[in-house]
């Protein structure tokens, strides 16, 4: 099965390689020769542009920053529409506003071409082991015709609804997890100003009910003091600005989130965008003077 592929960073070169070991032909487009090297020599098709990506593959997988650079990606000079042909499948798997899915969705089903918003959870380390969470907003027929594609880059595909939907559940899954992110933060925080070893609470709270994928990822990070990024946090100060949006439009109080989002700000103001979240540690510290 002929594939496209747009977004060749940190998350997408993996999911093309497994698109490959799946025995999947993948075409694709980047935009900096030091990025198409490496995913040539591992036997994809280098494209000039997106359109010339979408004359070559009926099903394109997109992942890039935001709903802005979906849209360029899609309709802008030389996009995927003016290379899509009729019954083409463009699976977004960025993370963007639901309201942006629905719109891009709409303009390509007036071409005849079908649209899942797929986005993914488990970072890097996931995108690597083809251990990916997605979520995906769409119409389940063509879901089940793109599922072994995602198959190849996921442990888990669930279809949440329509076009739109896979958002709307992203949204929700950053709102937990950066939460607890946050309350790693106050956690050791308050640890360290107690003059206690982080590091022995956090051996302790991993075999307790307080335990969970975020305490021992960002737990650790936070205790080494290692802030080298798996996420930039400036992708989750994004990803929450769809967030509240979302709830301002639909008049749905999200406190915690609320919360969560000023200290992004901070952490943002800061000038720590391009470190890890788990930098918000250093927001809470400024913030009580450690």
């Amino acid at each position: 099965m002929k594939t496209g592929f747009i977004g060749t960073g940190a998350m997408g070169r993996p999911m093309i390689l497994n698109l490959l070991a799946g025995g999947f032909e993948v075409y694709f487009h980047a935009r900096r020769p030091e990025a198409a090297a490496p995913l040539v020599a591992a036997g994809a098709v280098a494209c000039a542009s997106p359109a010339e990506v979408a004359r070559n593959a009926q099903i394109v997988f997109t992942i890039v920053t935001t709903g802005e650079d979906v849209e360029q990606v899609v309709f802008g000079a030389e996009g995927l529409a003016q290379g899509f042909s009729s019954g083409s499948v463009l699976v977004d798997m960025s993370t963007i506003p639901p309201g942006t899915a629905r719109s891009i969705a709409a303009r390509l089903a007036e071409m005849g071409v079908a649209m899942l918003d797929a986005p993914v959870s488990g970072g890097e380390v996931g995108a690597k082991a083809g251990t990916l969470a997605i979520m995906a907003g769409g119409a389940a027929e063509v879901l089940e015709r793109v599922r072994p594609l995602l198959l190849s880059m996921g442990k888990t595909v669930v279809h949440i609804g329509g076009n739109g939907a896979g958002q709307v559940a992203k949204a929700c899954n950053q709102m937990i997890m950066v939460a607890a992110i946050e309350a790693c933060a106050e956690a050791f925080a308050l640890a360290e100003k107690s003059g206690v070893d982080g590091a022995r609470v956090l051996a302790a709270l991993k075999g307790g009910s307080a335990g969970s994928r975020v305490l021992e990822v960002m737990g650790e990070r936070m205790v080494k003091r290692d802030f080298a990024a798996g996420i930039e946090a400036r992708l989750h100060h994004k990803d929450f600005r769809i967030v509240l949006n979302e709830a301002h439009a639909l008049g749905t109080p999200l406190p915690v989130a609320a919360q969560v989002w000023q200290q992004l700000n901070a952490l943002m103001a800061s000038g720590l965008g391009r470190e890890d979240t788990s930098s918000l540690l250093k927001v809470v510290e400024s913030l009580g003077g450690i």
